[in-house]
């Protein structure tokens, strides 16, 4: 191959300008320099072409030569993804840092998966053997919880030629050797190579009909995540994003993490890669690690790597989700890849839409989240990919450009709060602007898992506490006392539902975590309490009565004093409830 070289005519930041472009492609990565950086080719006009380069382009200079790979920005998938921590295009940063301590290095070059590393290989098919691209040829166990599957790419298929026997093996060496149909030989490794803007190739698109389970009440309750769905975490300042996303990352019943910090502050990074490697997995009682691939890209790295980070993991996420296994991606956070956008725009003197964003903003942000979806894959196994972006709206401001076509593109929209936030109640999730579209959806899910009457109960729960935001208004205005004993009931129960059920405490060794089966009883035992309530108003009885102190207590306090294990305790407490108010209403009657 003929090796294509262009001439830097203008730098500008991360964007170059370069002439002699002709032979080159779009989104063909290239090598920059003398000491190519890479980049890659975003526009293209006769002989004169633009490149973004994913390195800091201090030093450059006009006149240094752009080199072409000849192939596009692409990600090596193979055994080594999980549990290590990389940039915004996949190079590994505690490598890096062995290499060159606190800084990257420009020209290092695009490492990525250790090499030389070997691997204990099972090689499950034998020869003369028929396979087709996204069928599993081996395996190898990456951790103690993941057994990482090697497909066959796809767009290869054929006999079975060669195969190395059961070994240990690196990621470049040769095991399995495949004849297609027209008598060509295909070489496969451990490892191959993947486009990152291209999204993988699925059998077939099923219909939504799982729950991602969070353990986290007012999800898993009133504004549930669908495993395959999408979701937008906005909110402002201080409001608990990232701390939400650690709460999903850590206890939700997806196999795998990949956790994208893109563009964060440095230390919320720093955070992420000390907690992560000491968390226990509840359900295994392993590291999280073991299930956790992290891409830290923060607001000091280059901004065009920002760009690509989400394109990186959301590539290694789709991977993994071929190999049939629910995967789950937190983006923390859309808004700075969204602001990386709109610098790079910006350089490249593109006409700005609304506050600055570059007019394509919508149709990117649809392209990242329309890659989430649960799937048959070509291996005919079920698999998802469920993403979970927080969005950071600047002053909290959800009619920013983000958050509003974020909000057209997520199926459940989880509002923080700052006054929620600011009050102590975590998570801020505001019940009043937040929504979930899974909830029918979702319908014959908790009916088979939980209970059949869990929508109806969860709408009954909702409209308490939208009535008590009406009331709210009023008591404003003028106080209590003038509401009739019925809507003072809702007031009460509103308080109840929202201290003891919506608030939840991530620090308490039963509140971080509860089953879906306490959750519904939590919910009922509310339920009952209010419905015991109405009738005892309806017969008449004051507020002051039917409001025990001592009960309303114990339903708001069973989030700490009902075991996860054994729910018995709020059998008792519904017990209590039924016997107090059959002998008040005795007394009254």
């Amino acid at each position: 191959m003929i090796e294509l070289k262009g001439i830097i005519t203008m730098i500008n930041g991360p964007v170059l300008k370069a002439m002699g472009m002709t032979g080159f492609k779009m989104r063909e990565m290239v090598m920059v320099g003398d000491k190519k950086l890479i980049g890659e080719v975003i526009a293209l006009e006769g002989d004169q072409g633009t490149i973004q380069v994913y390195e800091e382009t201090e030093g450059l200079r006009s006149g240094e030569k752009i080199i072409s790979t000849g192939r596009p920005l692409s990600l090596k998938l193979g055994p080594g993804l999980i549990g290590n921590i990389f940039d915004g295009i996949e190079r590994p940063l505690l490598e890096i840092n062995r290499i060159s301590e606190g800084f990257i290095p420009e020209g290092i070059g695009l490492l990525s998966l250790n090499n030389e590393k070997k691997w204990e290989v099972h090689i499950t098919v034998n020869e003369n053997d028929v396979l087709e691209g996204g069928q599993c040829f081996a395996t190898v166990q990456e951790t103690s919880l993941i057994a990482h599957k090697i497909l066959v790419p796809s767009g290869i298929s054929g006999k079975v030629k060669e195969k190395k026997p059961d070994g240990v093996y690196n990621i470049e060496e040769i095991v399995l050797v495949i004849e297609d149909q027209d008598g060509n030989n295909h070489e496969l490794k451990l490892s191959h190579e993947w486009p990152v803007r291209t999204p993988r190739p699925v059998k077939e698109r099923l219909p939504i009909s799982t729950l991602l389970v969070t353990g986290q009440r007012i999800l898993d309750m009133f504004f549930p995540v669908a495993k395959g769905g999408t979701a937008a975490i906005p909110g402002g300042f201080g409001t608990g994003k990232t701390m939400t996303q650690h709460q999903l990352a850590k206890r939700s019943d997806a196999d795998i993490i990949v956790y994208i910090g893109c563009g964060e502050r440095g230390n919320e990074m720093t955070e992420v890669l000390e907690d992560f490697p000491k968390l226990i997995d509840p359900k295994t009682g392993k590291s999280i690690m073991e299930r956790t691939i992290l891409i830290a890209n923060t607001s000091n790295m280059p901004v065009a790597a920002r760009e690509a980070s989400i394109y990186t993991g959301i590539t290694i996420a789709e991977y993994f989700r071929d190999m049939g296994y629910h995967v789950a991606i937190m983006a923390d956070s859309t808004s700075r890849w969204a602001e990386a956008l709109r610098e790079i725009s910006g350089r490249l003197e593109e006409m700005p839409a609304e506050e600055g964003y570059p007019a394509y903003l919508p149709s990117r942000l649809a392209e990242f989240y329309e890659r989430a979806g649960f799937i048959k894959t070509l291996n005919q196994e079920e698999a998802s990919i469920t993403i979970i972006g927080a969005v950071s709206p600047a002053g909290g401001d959800f009619s920013e450009p983000v958050t509003e076509n974020t909000k057209r593109y997520v199926n459940a929209f989880l509002a923080l709060d700052k006054k929620l936030a600011y009050a102590r109640h975590y998570p801020a999730i505001n019940w009043l602007n937040s929504y979930s579209g899974y909830v029918k959806m979702l319908g014959n899910w908790y009916a088979e898992n939980v209970n059949p009457d869990v929508v109806d109960l969860r709408a009954k729960m909702v409209k308490i506490l939208h009535e008590e935001d009406k009331l709210q208004e009023i008591v404003q205005l003028v106080g209590e006392d003038v509401l009739p004993d019925d809507q003072r009931l809702v007031l009460e129960i509103s308080k109840v539902l929202r201290i003891g059920f919506l608030q939840q405490n991530a620090f308490h060794t039963e509140d971080t975590f509860v089953p879906l089966k306490k959750q519904y009883e939590m919910l009922k035992c509310i339920e009952l309490l209010y419905d015991e309530g109405y009738i005892a108003i309806k017969k008449g009885i004051p507020i002051s009565k039917v409001k025990d102190d001592y009960l309303f207590s114990e339903v708001t306090k069973m989030k700490y004093t009902v075991s996860n294990e054994d729910l018995s305790k709020i059998k008792e407490i519904r017990e209590s409830i039924m016997v107090y108010y059959e002998t008040l209403i005795k007394e009254y009657s």
